[in-house]
């Protein structure tokens, strides 16, 4: 499974929603994307830290960021490239519908009990 996170430094107008929930509506009907969701203002979070050692909540606002999680989307796909292959359509839709709009989607595998065993053998095989 992977998950793709838009980066929004700014927020998306209408016409870039509706073309992202008519490319979402086609993802789940052909079984690729399992879920998505948007996230709410970091205003509204908290953010739990380590600092010196010790452990506090601080809640929001935030200091400004440049980049901030948006939102998120789970696709069940067949390797790397296909997620890839995922992403770059998503980002083609953002350019498409906010021309000069700048931003990042990030590609990220979930760690699977697959993923572990792999890990363990190639630590066993570079000692």
């Amino acid at each position: 499974m992977y998950i793709v996170t838009p980066v929004h430094p700014t927020p998306p107008t209408p016409e870039l929603m509706a073309a992202v929930h008519k490319l979402a509506e086609r993802e789940i009907k052909a079984g690729r994307m399992v879920t998505s969701g948007a996230l709410q203002p970091r205003t509204l979070g908290a953010q739990v830290r380590i600092t010196d050692g010790r452990l506090g909540v601080v809640d929001g606002p935030f200091v400004e960021a440049k980049e901030v999680i948006g939102g998120y989307a789970i696709f069940e796909l067949r390797d790397k490239q296909e997620a890839i292959e995922k992403a770059v359509e998503f980002m083609q839709v953002h350019r498409d519908y906010m021309p000069g709009w700048e931003g990042t989607c990030e590609v990220r595998a979930f760690v699977t009990a697959d993923w572990e065993a792999a890990c363990s053998v190639s630590a066993r095989a570079a000692s």
